[in-house]
């Protein structure tokens, strides 16, 4: 168990290189990966699954105990990110089926991922957690509210349907995880302990099928897409610091707010992509997922360097 556990942190810590592998084996052997987009909404489920049975009720008091923290981190998640987004499209014009994909990263919450940069840029981790659990829990409403805003002259967006998509394969997963993790208790750690390798093999399945589906849109357009998804990706972190220092908070405080805001569940959009629009409209959260853990794990390094410095 212990070798079993040594692996699936060391897979976690590695996170963005297979995540790397993965896009590249997808682009190179589609028709071995293509098929695997029928499992991305199964898949996002087990991983929701997983992030349930990290959590539990002391989670969600921590909101009571800094509601401000809290509440600034969910206002920029679900205004800045959307609005960023539906900005980048229209700056480059893009096709509209890329356009919809970039909107619907912009408008899901904070992923796990955001938790883990975190603790490695030394911010707080209890207001991440929280911010992360919380916006994931308004997920089902506000995800498609804020897509049907900002994506409804691209495409009809059945309002309803997505709610309660996003209900069972987030929601539903994540109740039965934290009820789980509360009836074993201490013996939910053992099983705890090798999430971050079901966390990555989930998203490696789903990275390397939305990237063998859409290898034609990536060689006409790759490049650009990759462009968009790293500013909204950036803009995201640099708003998001901003924001929180202009509130006061404190140093590991902007931290964990800018993390929460640059970083997006891009499991999630792309399960919706998949479900509801098209696998090219789950391209800029293959990409999102690769590029935000390189671009977190480069934040997390230079706030560590900040504080030896």
């Amino acid at each position: 168990m212990k070798q079993l556990t040594a692996l699936s942190n060391w897979m976690g810590k590695t996170f963005a290189l297979w995540a790397l592998i993965s896009a590249v084996l997808g682009f190179f052997f589609p028709e071995f990966f293509a098929p695997l987009v029928k499992f991305i909404v199964p898949v996002l489920g087990l991983i929701m699954f997983g992030m349930g049975m990290t959590l539990n009720i002391d989670d969600f008091v921590t909101i009571i105990k800094r509601p401000k923290a809290v509440l600034v981190g969910l206002l920029a998640q679900f205004t800045l990110m959307p609005l960023i987004a539906y900005l980048l499209t229209v700056v480059f014009h893009l096709d509209p089926f890329i356009a919809i994909g970039v909107i619907l990263v912009g408008c899901c919450p904070g992923g796990t991922a955001s938790n883990v940069i975190t603790f490695l840029a030394k911010g707080d981790v209890a207001l991440s957690v929280s911010i992360t659990s919380i916006a994931t829990v308004l997920a089902p409403l506000l995800t498609p509210l804020l897509l049907k805003l900002f994506a409804g002259q691209l495409i009809d967006i059945d309002l309803a349907s997505m709610m309660l998509t996003i209900t069972k394969i987030v929601i539903l997963p994540i109740v039965l995880g934290i009820v789980v993790h509360r009836l074993l208790g201490k013996k939910s750690e053992a099983v705890s302990s090798v999430l971050p390798l079901v966390s990555v093999v989930g998203i490696v399945v789903i990275v390397a099928a939305i990237i063998a589906a859409s290898k034609a849109t990536i060689v006409d357009s790759g490049a650009l897409v990759f462009v968009v998804v790293a500013l909204h990706n950036l803009l995201g972190f640099t708003l998001g610091y901003l924001i929180a220092r202009a509130c006061g908070f404190t140093e590991r405080q902007r931290r964990a707010i800018m993390i929460e805001v640059g970083m997006q569940n891009s499991g999630l959009g792309a399960a919706l992509a998949a479900t509801y629009f098209n696998p090219v409209a789950g391209l800029p959260s293959a990409i999102f997922s690769v590029w935000h853990n390189f671009s977190g794990a480069i934040v997390a390094n230079i706030c560590a360097r900040r504080d030896n410095s």
